[in-house]
């Protein structure tokens, strides 16, 4: 089924390896095939993924975008390690997180992480206003 995309002006969009940034007006086209895509403002970089959840996102973005799950596997296995042990009480959305890894529905999992992005930032929060 083609996916249907609309881009602000000058809004980018990552396919694969490729960024895409439109031009100064609307642009609308279909992409046909199973390309990974996501929008620039669903993706974490390097430098933003300061926190478990959002450094196991970019390791499930980055086999997502790269089609290569296997090589990317010891990676996703520290960061998933690492986010149980800074967020126990997220333990069944991290299950859901994996079953989609092994499942190979990686956008899925990219979905479910952004869940988990939300719940850390609401957790440290509670924690600041504690102290």
């Amino acid at each position: 089924m083609p996916l249907r995309v609309e881009l602000k002006p000058f809004e980018r969009i990552v396919i694969g390896d490729s960024v895409i940034v439109n031009s100064n007006t609307r642009a609308r086209f279909i992409v046909e095939g199973d390309a990974p895509i996501l929008r620039e403002r669903d993706t974490v970089t390097a430098e933003t993924a300061d926190t478990p959840a959002k450094r196991l996102y970019l390791c499930v973005q980055t086999m997502y975008l790269k089609n290569d799950a296997i090589r990317y596997r010891a990676s996703y296995l520290a960061c998933m390690n690492e986010l149980r042990r800074a967020l126990p009480e997220a333990d069944g959305q991290a299950e859901a997180v994996d079953r989609h890894v092994t499942e190979g529905a990686l956008y899925k999992a990219l979905k479910e992480i952004r869940t988990l992005i939300e719940r850390e930032s609401l957790a440290v929060v509670q924690a600041e206003a504690v102290t």
